[in-house]
């Protein structure tokens, strides 16, 4: 087997988005949708969606239920030409999923299992014997599983440091009221955190993305990429401060996943030797390719739709 790019670790759940309804949908009997279906859903999965199509080999570790659900999941990755051979199905938990309703200005409820599978994810799902012949782990959302918790990451980020892989690290805002501090001797091993502004703004009680930044870089983080969504970027490290503009022009059809479209296109960029700021145009690109459709990991079908919008970008 090619020895594998990247890893990616965190969820991999089952999505069924109800769009649109109304605040009213318990005042009647039937409420008929034009469609209901699964998709995948879940940090780790949609960048190993991503960054498959992006050109990359990616591996899922992750752990599913042995259900309907679990082998949707694995079905898709076969599809996606994503290495599971780190993807646990257990047959004790069930495979989360989420159930999302949305209304038709955008407001959005989630219905989730609090005993499912992104609530059991644990560093024992963890198979560190991938690291010596992989060259990027990418913990694609801290505070996602609470299990995954600080000391957890601690062990799992020193023992890729000791083989030399680059560590990044995407964030949500804190599930079980997590602060800084639980999770800093973490960040000092990271390379590339990808935190969006509002998640960090809440994080370090900071206002400013300087300040921000200088939260993060003080806590060991080598570059701070924060996520500014219609704005673009602001990446921040040691002798470099830079903004980087949204692609312009850019009408939202659906911003979920958009995140984890962005830390994709930051990876493989990234893998190519690339220079932090075409990372960070590469990513952006390949964001607002995603939030073209409706669905984390709809938009970015190849590598090509990136690179033609990201031609038109630059020029």
């Amino acid at each position: 087997m090619d020895e594998t790019e990247v890893i990616c670790l965190g969820t991999a759940i089952v999505d069924i988005p109800l769009q649109p309804v109304s605040k009213n949908i318990f005042d009647v009997d039937s409420y008929p949708l034009e469609r209901i279906a699964m998709t995948t859903g879940g940090d780790a999965i949609n960048e190993a969606t991503i960054i498959s199509r992006l050109g990359h080999r990616t591996a899922l570790m992750s752990r599913v239920g042995q259900d309907a659900a679990g082998q949707f999941i694995v079905d898709h990755c076969r599809k996606e030409n994503i290495d599971i051979q780190s993807l646990k199905q257990d047959a004790d938990i069930d495979t989360s999923i989420n159930v999302g309703l949305v209304t038709a200005d955008g407001e959005r409820t989630f219905v989730t299992n609090r005993n499912g599978s992104l609530w059991k994810l644990n560093i024992n799902d963890v198979d560190m014997s991938r690291f010596p012949r992989a060259k990027l782990l990418s913990l694609a959302s801290i505070f996602n599983s609470p299990l995954l918790d600080g000391r957890a990451l601690v062990e799992i980020f020193r023992h890729a440091r000791a083989h030399r892989l680059t560590i990044c690290a995407d964030m949500i805002k804190p599930r079980l009221n997590e602060t800084l501090a639980d999770i800093r001797e973490a960040l000092g091993y990271v390379d590339y955190l990808f935190p969006n502004f509002d998640e960090a703004k809440t994080l370090t009680g900071k206002a400013t993305l300087d300040e921000i930044a200088d939260s993060f870089l003080e806590c060991g983080v080598k570059t701070v990429v924060i996520k500014t969504g219609r704005q673009g970027c602001f990446i921040k490290g040691a002798g470099v401060s830079m903004t980087v503009p949204a692609v312009p022009g850019i009408t939202a059809i659906d911003t979920i996943g958009a995140g984890d479209n962005f830390a994709s296109g930051f990876i493989a960029a990234l893998l190519e030797g690339k220079g932090l700021r075409d990372c960070a145009l590469f990513a952006n690109a390949t964001a607002a390719i995603s939030v073209l459709s409706v669905g984390a990991t709809t938009g970015v079908k190849n590598r090509k739709l990136v690179e033609q919008l990201l031609d038109e970008y630059e020029g």
